[in-house]
């Protein structure tokens, strides 16, 4: 492990990020979080009303940056809550992944078919090790301990966060992807990139209109994470 990887964990850990702060139980996963791709064209813009608190944060995620984007926008809300004594519960974060990071959305399944972790040169959060596991999904049984097995993409939505997906990203990169290796079609192409999305992810029409659209609902801070 790097310094710099070292550091940045041991100030994650020191910070109060200890997630008995934030409102999550350990396994839950709601049976209503499904991918949610556009249908017949048009796009779900009603998530906004799911960022309830009065803090708001957007965690743009242009790169996949060893799942670290992913981890930052788990860590504010507790340390906001600490430092400025408000509920954690009065934090809500919208989480953009868009460009390289795309990929971030994707279920394992997806990952152990391409090769996106070598093709990515994705490396394990903690050991700095290559990996082919989606650091978005890695958890104790990856060797990522608590809390930070607590910052998985299922379990920031169970907490109430909300993750977006670029559609231009997913069909350059994920889709294309898929039509190149297996020679299927752009259309079949498509709904497989769509249907091997992690459950609960939202698919956009872009990163940047979802950053947008998260700060016109109020979540004026707006962080680029790597």
């Amino acid at each position: 492990m790097t310094t710099s990887r070292r550091e940045f964990l041991d100030r994650l850990a020191a910070s109060g990020i200890a997630l008995g702060a934030l409102p999550f139980a350990s396994g839950v996963f709601p049976d209503a979080l499904e991918a949610q791709p556009a249908a017949q064209g048009e796009w779900d813009t009603k998530w906004p009303a799911k960022l309830t608190g009065k803090v708001r944060a957007v965690y743009d995620v242009p790169e996949v940056d060893s799942g670290y984007g992913i981890w930052r926008s788990s860590v504010w809300a507790s340390q906001y809550a600490e430092t400025m004594r408000v509920p954690v519960t009065e934090t809500s974060t919208a989480l953009v992944l868009r460009h390289n990071g795309i990929v971030l959305a994707m279920q394992q399944s997806f990952w152990d078919k391409y090769g996106i972790g070598k093709a990515h040169g994705v490396m394990h959060p903690m050991t700095g090790q290559a990996t082919n596991r989606n650091p978005g999904l890695m958890g104790v049984a990856d060797g990522v301990p608590e809390p930070f097995a607590s910052f998985a993409i299922p379990q920031f939505i169970a907490r109430g966060g909300v993750v977006l997906a670029c559609n231009l990203a997913l069909q350059m990169d994920v889709a294309g992807m898929i039509q190149k290796t297996d020679g299927v079609s752009e259309a079949e192409a498509t709904r497989l990139a769509r249907s091997l999305m992690i459950p609960g992810v939202i698919l956009q029409p872009s990163g940047v209109f979802a950053a947008i659209l998260a700060q016109h609902a109020g979540a004026a801070r707006y962080v680029h994470s790597n």
